[in-house]
């Protein structure tokens, strides 16, 4: 079957923002009781998956929950400065414009990812945004967002920076392209076996008309 739907994940994958979350993520870091993160802390984080960051950190995980909500309302006051992935823009207009039903899921705020495609021109590409709170995976939202848009898995390609992408989509039985450009390292990325990993956007055209006739 051909492939109709592409699913995205937005942080790091969309949007420019691994930055303004550790800025953020840094000054919650004495309110939570977790280490702030050094430029080669995240250079071994990058190498982690989400249970080892939690791990490494020290948050205690009944924070988490509430860090995450103070994350998210921080970064609603960064949307206005936050900018696409270079090039990912042209490739989104490109597969909406070859017939690909484009949508994302996120543990962003659905608020902040609509204020950014906003901004950015890009809201009318996206037919659905569904956000969930995840610590580990997204399994279960994937399964949910199968059932709710009636989407055969074999019609399906995820596309996401982070190991628990790659994880999330193989339990929902749907292929998974890894991106290099996020938060998660290459070396990472490539031990949890995704579908395939790709370094920059301008490869995704290609490399889904290539699991289209798969």
């Amino acid at each position: 079957m051909t492939h109709k739907v592409i699913i995205f994940d937005f942080d790091g994958t969309i949007a420019d923002t691994v930055d303004a979350l550790v800025t953020i993520a840094n000054r919650l870091a004495g309110e939570f009781g977790y280490i702030q993160i050094t430029p080669e802390d995240l250079a071994l984080l990058r190498n982690f998956t989400s249970r080892e960051i939690i791990k490494y950190s020290g948050v205690s995980m009944l924070k988490i929950p509430f860090l995450l909500k103070k994350v998210k309302g921080e970064l609603k006051a960064k949307i206005s400065e936050l900018k696409p992935i270079p090039g990912i823009s042209e490739v989104l207009a490109t597969l909406h414009s070859q017939g690909y039903r484009l949508g994302i899921i996120t543990s962003n705020s659905p608020e902040n990812v609509t204020a950014f495609l906003s901004n950015n021109q890009l809201n009318h590409l996206f037919e659905f945004i569904h956000s969930g709170v995840t610590i580990f995976g997204k399994t279960t939202i994937i399964n949910n967002v199968l059932k709710q848009k009636q989407l055969d898995p074999t019609a399906v390609i995820y596309v996401g920076d982070e190991t628990r992408d790659i994880e999330a989509s193989k339990k929902a039985n749907i292929k998974v392209i890894a991106v290099t450009w996020g938060f998660n390292s290459p070396e990472a990325l490539a031990k949890q076996e995704p579908y395939i990993l790709i370094n920059h956007p301008q490869e995704l055209p290609e490399v889904i008309r290539v699991l289209d006739c798969c």
